[in-house]
């Protein structure tokens, strides 16, 4: 296996799907710039949709992550900007139909959350950014 993910016993369960760390062996690492709500045009999908900018936005790390031969079980470290708290709520409930998929049997990567008030451009909700260990 190559990341091997855990919450330990000494520290409080995780307040959502992510897990408190992740533990790789020496190996190489790719380091995902932010995904927005891009489609393959430069579209953005859904402007006023928060659920279906993050999809877009997985979609996009899940296509990065296939074209340098890994997956979304290979990540170690996420990372979601929010614009605003009112998106938090379309934002959970898009990440739990999303991570279902991705990760079935639970083993979800760290994920750290930013409530922020902006992003690169107005009508941009949502943007992920990853750190995958490549498969040996």
């Amino acid at each position: 296996m190559s990341v091997i993910y855990s919450n330990p016993d000494g520290v409080h369960a995780p307040a959502g799907q992510y897990s408190h760390s992740a533990l790789t062996e020496p190996g190489r690492f790719v380091f995902i710039a932010g995904q927005v709500g891009f489609d393959i045009d430069g579209q953005v999908v859904g402007p006023d949709d928060v659920g279906a900018q993050f999809k877009q936005a997985f979609a996009n790390l899940v296509a990065i992550l296939h074209d340098v031969g890994a997956s979304a079980s290979d990540v170690v470290d996420m990372k979601s900007f929010l614009v605003g708290e009112e998106s938090l709520a379309p934002w959970r409930a898009a990440r739990h139909e999303i991570f279902a998929e991705h990760y079935p049997h639970g083993g979800y990567p760290p994920h750290t959350l930013l409530i922020v008030s902006a992003l690169a451009a107005p009508e941009l909700r949502v943007e992920v950014s990853a750190t995958a260990r490549l498969p040996e």
